[in-house]
């Protein structure tokens, strides 16, 4: 995606691959850095690993204090959660360990799908401080990724870096005068484009029932009213300033037609139909192949 002479910088971070591209080499200091951030999200937020603070949660309730990345999540969650109806929710993380999406990554249903709590009978979301009722695992798969690549940008642009390009996975973020081609991956081959992005000071999000998938019918995707995994779209694309917005909003697309999305939200999309259709904003930056 950038310029040949450009310098990749590679890592593993909360469980993908990630490929941060600059024009001139980051120094040993700034990759630390860059590390360190991404070390303090997994220990806060993770729920694959014992020692998190969703963890904790998950053991016995309580108040837990979060990071300050929290006062802005949980109100995007919250307001997300309310026009979906409850579908999109930051609790749907039993429902995801019931199927087999657990921290052993079993990937072999325990039992029939579980809803989610109702937030309101189990979770207050004030600021960094989340107080549970009851033991409650956090999934804050939907917006997350997004979350850290927006964390990351910060750190470059704290250190001076006024061109890069960050890819988690298929998760972008482009600072910087030119636009960076991106091929939208088609969902049941991933070698294949079903079309192509200028991507430009903002940031691009995917979200495919293909890419975490399992099982019969198994997908990461559900909807937190029933526990189930969402059968009508198989991807979406959402662009945004924020990639922790895109991130969240390409989730979102699975639940509720995107002019629900578009009356609170200023972003572009993309949405292609178990049945092959497919359907985008005006605004939308790309072209689809024919």
């Amino acid at each position: 995606m950038s310029g040949t002479d450009w310098e990749g910088f590679a890592f593993q971070g909360i469980g993908t691959d990630w490929e941060i591209s600059t024009p001139l080499p980051l120094t040993a200091a700034l990759r630390e850095s860059l590390l360190d951030r991404i070390e303090r999200f997994d220990a806060a937020w993770s729920r694959f690993r014992a020692d998190s603070l969703v963890a904790a949660m998950a053991r016995a309730p309580g108040r837990y204090r979060f990071p300050d990345e929290a006062a802005a999540l949980g109100p995007l969650y919250s307001t997300l959660y309310g026009l979906t109806g409850g579908a999109m929710t930051p609790l749907i993380g039993g429902s995801l360990e019931r199927l087999g999406y657990d921290p052993a990554y079993s990937l072999r249903p325990a039992g029939p799908p579980l809803p989610a709590p109702a937030w309101e009978s189990v979770l207050s979301w004030s600021g960094t401080s989340l107080t549970a009722s009851e033991p409650v695992v956090l999934d804050i798969g939907a917006a997350g990724k997004g979350l850290l690549v927006d964390l990351l940008a910060a750190e470059l642009e704290g250190a001076g870096a006024g061109s890069f390009i960050i890819d988690a996975s298929g998760d972008l973020l482009v600072r910087g005068p030119d636009p960076v081609s991106v091929a939208l991956e088609h969902p049941y081959n991933p070698a294949q484009a079903i079309g192509v992005v200028e991507l430009a000071g903002r940031a691009l999000c995917a979200s495919a029932a293909n890419r975490r998938a399992w099982g019969d019918g198994l997908h990461h995707v559900l909807d937190g009213t029933t526990g189930q995994p969402v059968r009508t779209a198989v991807a979406t694309w959402a662009l945004a300033d924020t990639a922790v917005l895109a991130d969240a909003l390409a989730t979102a697309l699975f639940f509720v037609p995107a002019g629900t999305l578009e009356d609170e939200f200023e972003f572009s999309w993309l949405t292609v139909f178990s049945d092959g259709s497919a359907a985008y904003s005006a605004a939308f930056e790309g072209t689809l192949f024919a």
